[in-house]
């Protein structure tokens, strides 16, 4: 789109910092908006094109003003960083942004669907209750091995032998103890279901998204990872090939080279941790699956024989990576992914 108005806009949460500029390196216009007042200027200002990071909030303010005709960039804020000259304020801030839209290798981030962010949302409250219910079954299972009462590891031991002990009046449990134990037994049961609730609804929600289903024919991409794709990915075509898929999510290696020295390190773990530890979950699950399998396809072949010369952690690794990208392609030819036999020796 050819357009000579650039503004970019520093979020908060009440006062925006808005910078126009006309011209590069040159800020023709700066406005500090309150909330309420942010949107009305938007709707007074020529169509632009508006810089903004990819931070909190961001993706509804981009929604609100597109709809204002405007065309929206999001950047990673990581990249923006760099470019803020001297102190940190609102207003280098906003200047920052100016400097960073004109650095091409910096890629913008898609704006999310409203769709994609209720995905995003589910996935964010599965997680942490998650994590909520691993602290809270570890620190049940540790109080009462102090008291000399052991349960074996697994979520499945830990609630009916809490409350077996629990409930037992001749097991010795102090009666002090039994009140608060109950109510950890019982917070626990209750995120289980707060768990399996919201997998519902992401199953409910995936019905409706036939990408989704696409997304699944890849082996090792179930649910949780299909739907995760989709709401943090958003558009495979921000990606020119699935290799810089997989960097974006951390599994290419680490490159630290210089002159004629070339060294490829671990996986750079960069992106998004949550996205690459369901990848190397599904990677973990398929080489699993694979080596109970009578008659395997050229993918699970491969992944065997490739454990079975660096172990099972790298094979893993480099399986996520290959998953990765099997994923954007599928996402970007839009159609199936194929499962491809294994030659038969002759």
């Amino acid at each position: 789109m050819q357009n000579d108005t650039l503004a970019a806009v520093d979020i908060a949460k009440e006062i925006f910092e808005v910078a126009v500029s006309d011209r590069p390196g040159r800020v023709a216009l700066r406005k500090r908006l309150r909330r309420d007042a942010f949107l009305e200027f938007f709707a007074q200002l020529p169509r632009a094109i508006v810089v903004m990071e990819a931070c909190g909030s961001a993706h509804h303010w981009a929604r609100r003003i597109e709809e204002l005709g405007h065309v929206v960039v999001l950047l990673p804020p990581q990249y923006v960083r760099p470019y803020v000259m001297r102190n940190k304020t609102d207003r280098t801030d906003a200047d920052a942004l100016l400097e960073a839209f004109r650095n091409d290798q910096i890629r913008p981030v898609p704006i999310k669907t409203v769709t994609q962010q209720v995905i995003a949302t589910l996935h964010r409250l599965r997680s942490g209750w998650l994590a909520d219910r691993v602290r809270s079954i570890n620190a049940l299972r540790g109080l009462l091995r102090e008291l000399g009462f052991f349960i074996p590891e697994g979520r499945k031991h830990v609630l009916p032998e809490a409350w077996e002990i629990i409930q037992d009046h001749r097991c010795g449990l102090p009666d002090a103890l039994k009140p608060s134990l109950a109510a950890l037994c019982e917070e626990i049961a209750s995120l289980s279901t707060r768990i399996e609730d919201v997998e519902a609804q992401l199953d409910a929600l995936a019905q409706q998204i036939p990408l989704i289903a696409r997304l699944r024919s890849v082996p090792g991409i179930g649910l949780l990872s299909a739907t995760a794709l989709y709401a943090f990915i958003g558009d495979p075509s921000r990606f020119p090939s699935g290799r810089h898929m997989a960097s974006f999510v951390g599994l290419t290696p680490r490159e630290y080279s210089s002159g004629l020295r070339r060294y490829l390190g671990r996986i750079s773990k960069r992106g998004d941790a949550y996205l690459r530890m369901l990848l190397i979950h599904g990677a973990r699950s398929v080489l699993w699956h694979a080596k109970r399998m009578k008659h395997r396809d050229r993918l699970r072949s491969w992944a065997l024989n490739l454990e079975r010369k660096v172990g099972h952690n790298k094979a893993a690794a480099a399986l996520a990576n290959k998953l990765a990208r099997i994923t954007w392609a599928v996402w970007k030819n839009d159609r199936d992914f194929e499962i491809v036999p294994e030659p038969q020796a002759a």
